[in-house]
């Protein structure tokens, strides 16, 4: 342990949901890889589904992935409501978030690990501010796109003005396409029924300049317009640090120690691999909405009748709180599987998948992009509008599936992006991007020299030596 002890100490936290967890263990990963040893952190609510799913026990030494170690220490913030009340549980992270997190950072000190820069999460922006009290460097892990995030600063700011709902009107920011009201992100509309979840994202903005670092699950050539943007915006905007795509490559070489160690909150079916592997090439429809979109019932019964109706075996990920929806009597007939999770990388990466029928959360969306998958564009809220509209009309790697969802519907979309007339041309350029997305976090890709970058600086910090701005 003298090794680990010496080697400087980064602690990730972030909110406690799936879209936040997994780009913070990704992220975790890839830093420990470099040497360091890195902390995962978050609310003590979900302590005892990440320890099952990672194989790592809270408080403990943790496990050596490639040249440092990846551990796992929570807040000790207990709560007695649900997370499903948003306003409740924000409030209850917001008000016993702060004395956890300055707790958490004395227990690593008192430890022999005092911690060498904290990592937050935009939904947690007092994080920096703790950080800032104890004396400790922090960065923000921006888990949206960049494109995402000029939005939202143009929006804080005032700086352009937003169409409404129903107008013709378009949104025009420099770096992005002109966009309508239909692309932004839903939390900017007065609509929009969780009210909390946009004052919290405009909320990100109000100390993100206290981060030394502003850390983006995202690649340069990926959204090198909006990056080159945005330094020319006024109010200058912090630099984004593209460190993505931030995801589970699968492949010869792929894994540094830490493939082992999963986020996920809910147990994947592995059994859906081997279900895959009974399926020829490029024939198999994957359909997922993600961990927190909950279609309606006749949502569901228009989904599973047009997946039947697609003719092409699938494999649907229909959660366990969703699953009572499913229409009565609605058969399988062997050329489907229904499942409550899957191992999206690896389902993804298979060469028995045709496309993906996804609600285009950005984790989705780099996880598709970096394995080649064409999409149907399912999106339902949030930056979801916002990464359909780019996977369809900007990368050009799949088609949109429109509400209200009707069965024929889902069966002309996966047609048209499987055997129709673009079927090819959008295959070609799912493939192009894959081939980016991996050059990016290759050794010597320019999210791989970021990462490097930023370890490098807080060793340096951490030495107590001088700082300098990461690499370009």
């Amino acid at each position: 342990m003298a090794e680990d002890a010496a080697a400087p100490h980064v602690l990730l936290i972030c909110y406690p949901g799936q879209g936040h967890i997994n780009p913070m263990l990704r992220l975790a990963k890839r830093l420990a890889t470099k040497g360091l040893l890195v902390t995962c952190s978050s609310s003590s609510i979900v302590r005892d589904k990440l320890a099952a799913a990672s194989g790592v026990s809270a408080g403990g030494a943790g496990v050596p992935v490639g040249r440092g170690r990846l551990r796992f220490d929570f807040l000790d913030d207990p709560f007695e409501g649900t997370e499903l009340d948003l306003h409740d549980f924000l409030h209850h992270l917001e008000t016993a978030g702060p004395p956890a997190l300055a707790a958490l950072l004395r227990r690593q000190a008192e430890a022999g690990r005092p911690v060498a820069c904290v990592v937050g999460n935009p939904f947690l922006p007092w994080a920096t501010d703790v950080a800032a009290d104890a004396g400790v460097p922090a960065a923000v892990l921006w888990v949206q796109s960049c494109a995402v995030f000029s939005i939202y600063y143009h929006f804080a700011h005032g700086l352009v003005k937003f169409p409404r709902e129903g107008d013709d009107a378009r949104l025009a920011i420099p770096g992005l396409p002109a966009l309508s009201a239909a692309d932004v992100p839903s939390f900017l509309h007065a609509s929009h029924p969780y009210k909390v979840l946009g004052d919290t994202v405009q909320g990100q903005f109000r100390n993100m300049a206290r981060a030394s670092w502003v850390l983006v699950n995202s690649f340069a050539e990926l959204e090198r317009d909006v990056l080159a943007a945005l330094p020319g915006v006024t109010p200058r905007p912090p630099r984004l640090i593209p460190v993505g795509p931030l995801v589970e490559l699968v492949g010869p070489g792929q894994d540094d120690g830490g493939e082992a160690v999963r986020g996920d909150l809910i147990k994947a079916a592995e059994e859906c691999v081997a279900w895959l592997d009974a399926q020829a090439p490029r024939s198999v429809v994957y359909a997922s909405v993600g961990s927190i979109v909950m279609l309606p019932a006749e949502a569901v019964a228009e989904m599973a009748h047009g997946l039947a109706a697609a003719g092409r075996p699938f494999l649907w990920v229909v959660r366990p709180d969703t699953r009572p929806l499913l229409p009565e009597g609605f058969i399988l007939g062997g050329r489907g599987m229904v499942v409550p999770w899957s191992p999206q990388d690896r389902v993804l990466a298979h060469p028995a998948v045709a496309c993906f029928l996804t609600h285009c959360g950005w984790n989705s969306t780099l996880e598709t992009v970096a394995a080649g998958v064409p999409v149907v564009a399912f999106p339902q809220w949030g930056d979801q509008c916002t990464d359909a509209k780019f996977l369809v009309d900007e990368l050009r790697m799949g088609v949109h599936l429109r509400a209200p969802l009707r069965r024929e519907g889902v069966r002309e979309a996966v047609d048209a992006v499987v055997a129709g007339p673009e079927a090819d041309a959008m295959r070609d350029n799912a493939r192009a991007w894959s081939a980016a997305a991996r050059a990016a976090v290759m050794p010597g890709g320019s999210s791989d020299l970021h990462v490097q970058a930023f370890v490098d600086e807080v060793s340096r910090r951490a030495r107590g030596g001088q700082a300098e701005a990461p690499a370009a």
